[in-house]
């Protein structure tokens, strides 16, 4: 079998993986226009987008975790400031709602519901913009980043204090997401040509509701592959009457293992003849829904090594290839973010965390989109204005057009 591959995605209709936001204190958004419909595709869109990018990251033999809700938030901050064919792009890859109000709407529901109150769990959700401070912004995008998206608007220095403005940043999403992710933004990636950063940091920490005990643990075997065996700290859960959720099929087993309060769950999907690739191959939205639809409450001995890692994804890449490339080029139109076509996407970075043991799971996840001033677009020739030979001249009132003085040079040596 490949190197084992973790990863959890939003799988419920009211959470899309984990969220968070820490000693930040959270308001209403105005989800008035959201609908259970509206929310369900934003949902739906999600999934479908985590799905795609999971194939992406699959092709190679390393761990994968990442948060498709974060990655999806701040490029949804982004996509409210594209126009045009760019706009169409980033609508494909994200499948993006074509009702640009009930989308909105619905993201705002989300947010407010992640970040309830009263809950069995940490988790939560934080967006922001940071803008240059010399550069004009229409003020029209940064009202629907802030009703919609909580998004919280801070002016940076970029053209004096880039290095300065990127450890700023960076200590934000520390703070949002417990310390667990540190150096999101890498040295070098904001520059004095950065017009704006768009940040999500998320934070999920839960205990599970049928905890392991940490006594049952042992070291046992672990199949990297036929020929690849080594020793992990293995969680038992055996010769309970607890019940989990739980379903198999010729090739494929799956469990459901709710945490604290039931609100929230790991679903882990096992293939049962160690090819993990037949499993990814069959892996999709419909198969995951016939799953879930299939589960059955039963006693099962469960068997789960302890796991902690990291993982961090520049993403330009894999984002171009799945089908919007205009975005990263002097081509991209963010006018509605400007008023003009003068910003494009230099950089989408995302850094995530994740720790399961005996008590629960802890996890963070933090996505960056940088967006620099494009040189002008190709196609347009640069003005070159020579004074070489004679020429007329006039002096005027600018506010009036009124002509004051007028001439001719013929011979400026005269």
């Amino acid at each position: 079998m490949k190197k084992i591959i973790w990863i959890i995605f939003s799988f419920s209709s009211l959470i899309i993986l984990i969220s968070g936001c820490i000693r930040q204190e959270f308001f209403l958004l105005d989800d008035s226009n959201a609908t259970v419909e509206s929310i369900n595709s934003i949902v739906n869109s999600n999934n479908k987008f985590a799905f795609d990018l999971y194939n992406k990251y699959r092709l190679n033999d390393e761990n994968i975790f990442f948060s498709p809700y974060s990655i999806s938030s701040a490029l949804a901050m982004t996509y409210e400031g594209a126009k045009g064919e760019t706009a169409e792009e980033m609508k494909s890859v994200f499948y993006f709602i074509e009702d640009k109000d009930k989308m909105r709407s619905s993201y705002a529901s989300l947010y407010n519901i992640i970040n309830k109150k009263d809950k069995n769990y940490k988790l939560s959700t934080a967006n922001a913009l940071w803008a240059e401070k010399e550069y004009s912004f229409l003020d029209d995008y940064f009202d629907i980043i802030k009703k919609y998206y909580g998004g919280k608007i801070k002016n940076m220095d970029f053209i004096r204090n880039a290095e300065k403005s990127r450890i700023f940043i960076n200590n934000w999403v520390e703070d949002k997401t417990n310390n667990k992710i540190k150096d999101l933004i890498s040295p070098g990636l904001i520059t004095s040509s950065t017009r704006l950063v768009l940040t999500n940091a998320v934070y999920f920490k839960g205990d599970w509701f049928e905890k392991f005990n940490e006594e049952n643990t042992k070291d046992k075997n672990f199949r990297i592959s036929k020929d690849n065996i080594i020793k992990t700290p293995m969680m038992e859960y055996v010769g309970s009457d607890a019940k989990f959720k739980y379903t198999e099929d010729n090739n494929t087993q799956v469990i459901e293992l709710p945490y604290s309060g039931e609100e929230l769950s790991m679903l882990i999907l096992l293939p049962k003849n160690d090819d993990i690739n037949l499993l990814e191959e069959n892996l999709n939205i419909n198969t995951l829904l016939k799953w879930k639809e299939e589960l059955k409450k039963q006693r099962v001995d469960i068997y789960i090594p302890k796991f902690k890692f990291e993982t961090k994804y520049t993403m330009n890449q894999d984002l171009k290839e799945m089908g919007m490339p205009i975005a990263f080029t002097s081509s991209a139109d963010f006018s509605g973010m400007d008023g003009i076509h003068s910003l494009f996407i230099s950089d989408v970075v995302h850094q995530a965390f994740i720790e399961v043991n005996e008590e629960g799971t802890e996890a963070a996840a933090a996505t960056a989109v940088l967006m620099k001033k494009t040189a002008l677009k190709p196609g347009i020739s640069i003005p070159v204005f020579n004074a070489d030979h004679p020429f007329i001249f006039l002096i005027q009132q600018n506010n009036s057009g009124n002509i004051l003085f007028m001439g001719k040079v013929n011979n400026p040596n005269k």
